[in-house]
């Protein structure tokens, strides 16, 4: 399950239990794009209170990078786990924006906002 909060632009991504397909193409809808003539977003995704995901929902999410990679400026992961340092790896693959992982949101909105920790 995901909740989503939209603020100056920035969308702030809560992820709870298991990431699933249908909480991949409701963060899809979210995202203004570039044919809407939006500005590139930012994206904080609080991860540390998730517990997984399905295998759609991973190959969901590869081709939504894909297709917003001009939409969104910076990407702040918060996770305590070894995993996102990964994520973001290979989201940059993908992505024209920059993906930085942080286990303080303080820190990570800082970030987003373009101020250097």
């Amino acid at each position: 399950m995901i909740t989503i909060e939209r603020e100056d632009g920035l969308i702030v991504v809560g992820v709870f239990g298991e990431l699933t397909l249908a909480d991949v193409k409701r963060l899809e809808r979210e995202v203004p794009g570039e044919r809407a003539g939006g500005k590139p977003v930012a994206l904080l995704i609080d991860l540390r209170d998730m517990l997984g995901a399905t295998i759609d929902a991973l190959l969901e999410d590869i081709k939504f990078a894909r297709h917003h990679s001009r939409d969104i400026r910076r990407v702040a992961i918060l996770s305590e786990s070894p995993w996102p340092p990964l994520i973001a790896w290979l989201e940059q693959f993908f992505l024209d924006a920059e993906v930085r992982v942080f286990d303080d949101e303080g820190m990570a909105r800082a970030w987003l906002a373009g101020e250097e920790p």
